[in-house]
């Protein structure tokens, strides 16, 4: 198989609570980064941009969290502007420790990301609500990885244009039996330890290799609902059963159902919290300065995330 399948393969064979389609593009970005077969230059954009000014008592502090989330996944953050959980933990435990910031709005632009971190994550955030409070708003997309952590902010934002939801988790197991009998190629496996190549591509997906897989579904599926029934407080019944089964809901659609407070854009909600006029305007927190270098980066590649 080559290199590029291997790493697209990774991308599907780990629990995921991401969108679909951002799942197929993750696969596709490290495939091609991997192999070479479509470099990105890097660019230089000049000195990084003066420290913000000092914030006055009950500053309101905008972190902008966009694209793929996952822990230390420093090649896709690199190169198509995802956000990693350490980097948004240390930012939020920051603005936490701050006792100029008296309202931290969560700048959500997000189609989800790794299982491997999200439950942690949004424990932060309910520990951040339980501090000060913590506005999430769907600017304009706050769904899976994204709406887990989302879930325990103090108010849940949606812009009238976000999609918010998509509460589940999934894995993809690849038969490639087929394809391989065709081309006339035999792999075989030698190994120790009776379940070692279960599930592995190269044959349909036994019933032991479905069972686990479904294991390791379930599990941090039952963790998001609690996440999200503590977080907008009601019943973990409710969550499954109400708020869209996995489905990706419209602001109107997520308001009606419960997921989210208000529909209002970022702009707005910013005035609506802002501290009075003479203060500074609400400072953001993260890397402004690579923003366009990811852009440009991003579309590169001939993808829109």
């Amino acid at each position: 198989m080559r290199t590029g399948s291997r790493v697209a393969a990774w991308a599907v064979d780990h629990p995921w609570a991401l969108t679909r389609d951002m799942l197929r593009v993750v696969g596709r970005v490290l495939a091609r980064h991997v192999t070479g077969a479509e470099r990105v230059e890097r660019e230089a954009f000049g000195p990084p941009p003066p420290p913000p000014a000092p914030r006055v008592p009950g500053a309101v502090a905008v972190l902008p969290i966009h694209g793929v989330l996952a822990p230390r996944i420093n090649m896709l953050s690199d190169f198509s502007g995802g956000a990693t959980f350490e980097e948004a933990s240390a930012e939020l435990a920051a603005l936490v420790a701050d006792p100029a910031v008296a309202t931290i709005v969560l700048d959500w632009d997000s189609p989800g990301g790794s299982v491997a971190g999200a439950g942690e994550f949004a424990a932060r955030v309910g520990q951040a609500a339980a501090v000060k409070r913590v506005i999430s708003v769907a600017n304009f997309q706050m769904c899976s990885a994204a709406y887990w952590a989302g879930a325990r902010s103090t108010e849940i934002v949606a812009a009238p244009s976000a999609l918010v939801g998509s509460i589940g988790v999934y894995c993809l197991h690849e038969d490639l039996s087929q394809y391989l009998k065709n081309e006339g190629i035999v792999l075989t496996y030698i190994s120790a330890g009776t379940f070692k190549v279960d599930g592995n591509p190269t044959e349909p997906l036994s019933d032991t290799a479905r069972a686990r897989l479904k294991a390791l579904v379930s599990e941090p599926y039952e963790r998001f609902v609690a996440d999200v029934a503590l977080g907008r407080g009601v019943t973990a019944d409710a969550v499954r059963g109400g708020f869209g089964e996995g489905n990706t809901l419209t602001a109107v659609e997520a308001l009606a159902a419960g997921l989210v407070d208000r529909v209002e854009t970022l702009e707005a909600t910013l005035a609506r919290v802002a501290v009075p006029s003479s203060s500074p305007a609400p400072a953001r927190v993260g890397r402004a300065a690579s923003e366009l270098a990811l852009e440009r980066e991003i579309a590169a590649l001939g993808f829109i995330v």
